[in-house]
């Protein structure tokens, strides 16, 4: 114990002397003639590997797993294609590192494109479903994008054996790859085997939470915070910000961002704009900004694609080219794309299509469809029939896949009447191979989501379903709206929303929340407006492009999404 406080002591004592500069810290080492394990293995990490490799082979002492491991990393963050034959080569000179615990440490230094072959050589030395190594791998390949993989090495792990570690491992990365069910799920297993939540597996649950909108679950993930202590450890706080959020309750969202209090750091700063930022508060998200910057925060990317997101949400075009100029100009922070997208969503949104346009064509990054259909969506509310052409055309030059082209430019061309065009978008949508993406609403009821889509035939209180929106619609007609086509009646939407009503687990006056897969469309918008008058209550949407809030028969969105 002495001899390893001495090596660390003389490790921090070394590192202060040389500051950061690998060199220094070098020279440092030989001077004072130390064999400090610890401030080798620090200079092996931070050597670039043509200097790191021989400096393994000249060191004071023989190498052990954390020199290795070091020197890995060093090699792996800077030639990933190298680091697999490295790790080769280790094994080969020090077969002890095959160890479950030294073998463990060495991958979690390997790049993310190394995990078929690294997963061969531990199935190959009978490691593959071992805590230590199984865990790395899941992260490797998690990392790789490859969770159908990380998955399955999970399930792999004799259930005995799965620690917090293989858990908390396989959560995040599935959370962190979209499979937000599975995520949450292994959340699941991990509590009803009365295996101990981390920050990781409850950050990694919340994440997952929050990308299904699932606030039941994230509520729930919230109680066993408080429950186990870990509710203030900042990295939790943070999620559960994003969580509450990307829920749309930015009230709870702001209230926990509040009680965090001086743990908060610059990524729970971002969770609370964000939050703000998709239900269109500009004056909220400034007045956060300022706040933040007096207390000692330097803004980011993160930060400014926040305000940018307001103003594109809430149609504020100048106060988005005011942001755009401030962050290069006193902030020194670079735009990216996705900066330049919000400030055309803004522009679009107000109906300055050209000027949208001009900065789509002039900005230093080349747009992607993500421009070009924001855009095209400018062009179908402000029905500009010949520009929605041009825009549609650009947006399938580069995915002539993206069926919500197809579908928008038949919409505008409909609504100027021009029929042969909308069979042309048609056919054309036909002639490629392109299937309309089917639409899909889910609503959370008793902590489980019930899923529908248009003609629901499968749900258990079907009949009670049909007969409450059928009366739902007959009372929306009485307060003057009119239905375009019959065929509307039964969309994904609002057979959700009939089932919220039906399962009397939403009580008189409480919020409604829906989500939804595809953009709500403009009937069942307008039906929404009208059944939150008859209903008298809140109906929270969340579709693909925003948070649509509507009460009394007025949207946040001000209709245009």
């Amino acid at each position: 114990m002495r001899a390893a406080a001495a090596s660390l002591t003389a490790a921090a004592s070394a590192s202060a002397k040389a500051g950061c500069d690998p060199a220094a810290l070098h020279a440092v080492l030989v001077k004072t003639s130390s064999s400090s394990r610890a401030a080798y293995n620090l200079l092996l990490s931070r050597y670039p590997p043509p200097l790191s490799l021989p400096l393994l082979s000249r060191l004071p002492f023989t190498p052990n797993a954390a020199s290795l491991t070091s020197s890995l990393a060093s090699v792996s963050s800077s030639s990933p294609s190298s680091a697999l034959p490295l790790l080769r080569r280790l094994l080969g000179a020090s077969p002890s590192l095959l160890a479950d615990g030294p073998l463990s440490s060495l991958l979690r230094s390997m790049p993310p494109s190394a995990a078929p072959c690294v997963h061969a050589l531990s199935v190959k030395v009978a490691l593959s479903s071992s805590p230590f190594s199984a865990s790395c791998l899941v992260t490797l390949y998690s990392r790789s994008r490859s969770p159908d993989a990380a998955l399955h090495l999970f399930d792999e792990i004799p259930v005995t054996q799965r620690d917090h570690v293989c858990y908390s491992s396989t959560i995040v990365g599935l959370a962190q790859n979209g499979r937000f069910e599975e995520s949450l799920s292994v959340f699941v297993k991990m509590r009803s085997n009365e295996v101990c939540s981390t920050m990781y597996a409850l950050s990694g649950a919340l994440r997952a939470a929050a990308g299904l909108a699932a606030l039941e679950q994230a509520c729930e993930i919230h109680a066993h915070a408080v429950v186990i202590g870990l509710d203030r450890n900042v990295a939790v706080g943070t999620a559960l910000v994003d969580a509450y959020g990307k829920a749309g309750v930015v009230d709870d969202a702001h209230n926990l961002f509040e009680e965090l209090g001086g743990a908060r750091n610059l990524i729970t700063w971002n969770a609370v704009l964000a939050a703000h930022a998709q239900q269109g508060d500009v004056e909220a998200v400034a007045r956060l900004f300022h706040k933040m910057e007096e207390l000692g925060f330097v803004p980011d990317g993160l930060t400014f694609l926040a305000l940018l997101t307001a103003c594109s949400n809430a149609g504020a075009a100048t106060k988005a080219e005011f942001w755009l100029d401030e962050m290069q100009s006193k902030y020194k922070v670079r735009p990216g794309l996705e900066h330049y997208t919000s400030v055309v969503g803004a522009m679009a949104r107000v109906g300055c299509l050209e000027d949208a346009e001009s900065i789509a064509r002039t900005m230093p990054c080349k747009p992607d469809a993500a421009v070009w259909r924001t855009l095209l969506t400018g062009c179908v509310v402000h029905r500009k029939v010949d520009m929605a052409r041009v825009m549609g055309q650009r947006l399938l030059e580069i995915d002539p896949n993206d069926d919500s082209a197809y579908v928008m430019l038949a919409n505008v061309y409909s609504a100027a009447g021009r029929t042969d065009e909308v069979a042309g978008a048609w056919i054309t949508m036909r002639d490629r191979g392109v299937r309309k993406e089917g639409g899909r609403s889910w609503i959370e009821v008793r902590g489980k989501v019930h899923v529908f889509v248009a003609n629901e035939r499968r749900h258990e209180q079907l009949l009670d379903i049909y007969d409450k929106l059928d009366d739902l619609v007959k009372e929306v007609e009485k307060l003057g709206y009119k239905e375009a086509d019959k065929g509307l009646q039964h969309h994904s939407e609002r057979l959700a929303l009939a089932y919220g009503l039906v399962s009397g687990a939403v009580p008189s006056g409480k919020m409604l929340r829906i989500v939804k897969n595809l953009r709500i469309c403009a009937h069942c918008h307008e039906f929404f407006k009208y059944a939150s008058m008859v209903i008298d209550r809140v109906i929270v949407v969340r579709d693909v492009n925003r948070y649509h809030t509507i009460k009394q028969g007025v949207c946040s969105c001000r209709d245009y999404w």
